[in-house]
């Protein structure tokens, strides 16, 4: 297993940390003050002034892997560029590379048709619209998504659409034009995993209806926010049904390994950024008659703080690498352990960097309390760590059976 970065990799990840010293962090202040000013749910000019910078620079599109649409990089190639970016949490879209519409990007491009990538493919790579993916809802525990009930049924030319969704990222962004949604066209089939389809709702189509933004430890997340949708006989043509009835999982699947990494990547950026402000503060600061960074409990945790963060990038890497070479179906274990650990470790150095800064680490003079609480709900998201444990747990006692 050799993991060292190509020289395409080196370049572009040179590039991207140059542009985050120069663009991104001296603007952190100036994107909070833009999302406190005036509506929650708005287009932010720092963010579109540095999007046509970051176009302008070829720092664009940076995933997309196999695709002549993309930068040409592998999920290898492309991991180390994620966890720069994670390293300030709304730095992604800058690059036309945040979720989740990378997802449906990689979505559309791989199963939609040619009238789905002309209408809505090539929008969301030029950054003029954005998008949303529903599958989870609040009536049914959806960690199972077998469970999910809302109904794609077919009438005439058409699918009839009907269901209530949650914590659909980007729902209440203006700019979102399309809902990636999944449901079921076939709830009697023997097998409970081809029950399920996917399929394309113009945001603007009668019958939907943005019933509320949702909160995580009360972060609003504005101005990208996750929505509780309503769907109610919602009619769109028989043509925005991807793929085909009952490949909804198959398509989840397909979705779901890039964006894992992607989710684990910048997880670790986020946590190396946690790291630096836990060493910058150890040194600044004095209690007890020496220096944070002279206490052993200081001393321990930043040492500890390094070897968490590094054997959980070497693990990306890894599933980055099998996904890569035998595919994403063959690197599910691999998978599955990455979003198990770098969220979980995140959360940990996170915590241990609030922890040394005492009340303010709590507050919004730094960036560690909200970084925590997207960590956290990582958690959650693309799956609960009980049922990736789960699946790792039966993938592994496979090999003595």
């Amino acid at each position: 297993m050799n993991f060292e970065y190509s020289d395409k990799t080196k370049a572009l990840v040179a590039r991207v940390s140059a542009f985050m010293d120069e663009h991104i962090y001296p603007n952190e202040q100036r994107h909070a003050r833009e999302v406190a000013q005036g509506e929650r749910w708005k287009v932010l000019p720092v963010v579109q002034e540095l999007k046509a910078v970051a176009k302008a620079q070829g720092l664009w599109n940076l995933f997309l892997p196999e695709s002549a649409r993309g930068a040409g990089l592998t999920n290898l190639e492309y991991a180390p560029l994620c966890e720069v970016m994670g390293r300030v949490l709304w730095s992604a879209e800058v690059f036309n590379c945040a979720a989740p519409d990378t997802g449906n990007m990689e979505l559309l491009e791989r199963y939609g048709s040619a009238e789905h990538k002309q209408r809505w493919l090539e929008p969301l790579l030029a950054g003029e619209i954005r998008s949303c993916f529903a599958m989870t809802e609040p009536d049914v525990a959806s960690s199972d998504a077998t469970n999910i009930e809302c109904s794609i049924t077919r009438d005439g030319d058409e699918y009839v659409i009907d269901g209530r969704k949650w914590w659909s990222s980007g729902a209440v962004d203006p700019r979102c034009a399309l809902f990636i949604v999944m449901g079921k066209t076939d709830p009697n089939h023997p097998d409970r995993h081809r029950q399920q389809s996917m399929i394309i709702v113009p945001r603007d189509t009668p019958g939907v209806t943005v019933v509320r933004p949702l909160t995580v430890f009360g972060y609003d997340d504005a101005p990208h926010g996750h929505a509780e949708l309503i769907f109610d006989k919602v009619r769109v043509p028989a043509s925005n049904l991807l793929l085909g009835e009952g490949r909804g999982f198959e398509i989840a699947q397909g979705r779901l390994g890039p964006g894992r990494i992607h989710h684990c990547m910048r997880a670790i950026g986020m946590a190396e950024r946690a790291l630096e402000f836990m060493c910058k503060r150890s040194v600044q600061r004095e209690a007890f008659g020496k220096r944070l960074a002279e206490q052993g409990v200081t001393l321990e945790r930043i040492a500890q703080s390094r070897i968490l963060i590094d054997q959980a990038r070497l693990l990306v890497l890894k599933a980055a690498d099998m996904m890569d070479r035998v595919g994403n179906k063959a690197a599910l274990k691999e998978i599955g352990m990455i979003k198990v650990a770098a969220p979980a470790m995140a959360c940990q150095v996170i915590d241990w960097a609030m922890q040394l800064h005492g009340a303010g680490g709590l507050s919004s003079d730094f960036p560690l309390a909200y970084d925590y609480a997207q960590v956290r709900t990582l958690r959650f998201a693309d799956g609960p760590d009980e049922v990736h444990r789960n699946q790792i747990a039966k993938l592994e006692l496979a090999r003595y059976r």
